[in-house]
């Protein structure tokens, strides 16, 4: 199985970046972490990192055939990008969503998520083990 990771604008900057709500740990770390998790299924990924939402959409294009399925933070963008929605809806890869914070105990305007109309599950609130259950999800159907 082969996966698409893909993080969105601002998680460049974890561990500097508000870490009374993302955590003290760097992307880098992240991307171990990550890798890691990919590992332990016995999967390859990808890891893509955009703070542009059209090269966000250009990668989720380009996965198309090459990519079992994807795992999408697209931090600001989960509340605002219907083109993500549609890149996601038109390559109809499975989809899951993560989220380092827990979106819905933050502003109202982050509790509405283009991307969880297309994702076949949504993990938040979890910091990085958010990201561990959806490889294991689409790697092993793994709720």
């Amino acid at each position: 199985m082969k996966l698409l990771v893909i993080n969105g604008p601002n998680l460049n900057m974890l561990g500097i970046r508000e870490p009374g709500i993302y955590g003290d740990q760097s992307f880098a770390a992240l991307c171990t972490f990550i890798q890691k998790a990919v590992a332990e299924v016995g999967a390859e990924c990808e890891l893509y990192q955009s703070n542009h939402e059209g090269s966000i959409v250009d990668k989720i294009q380009e996965a198309y055939g090459k990519f079992d399925g994807i795992v999408i933070n697209p931090g600001a963008y989960t509340h605002t990008s219907v083109a993500i929605l549609d890149a996601l809806s038109a390559v109809k890869i499975p989809t899951v969503e993560v989220h380092i914070s827990n979106v819905m105990e933050r502003e109202e305007f982050r509790h509405h998520s283009f991307v969880s109309l297309v994702a076949q599950k949504t993990y938040m609130g979890l910091g990085f083990e958010g990201y561990r259950r959806a490889v294991r999800f689409l790697a092993l159907g793994e709720e």
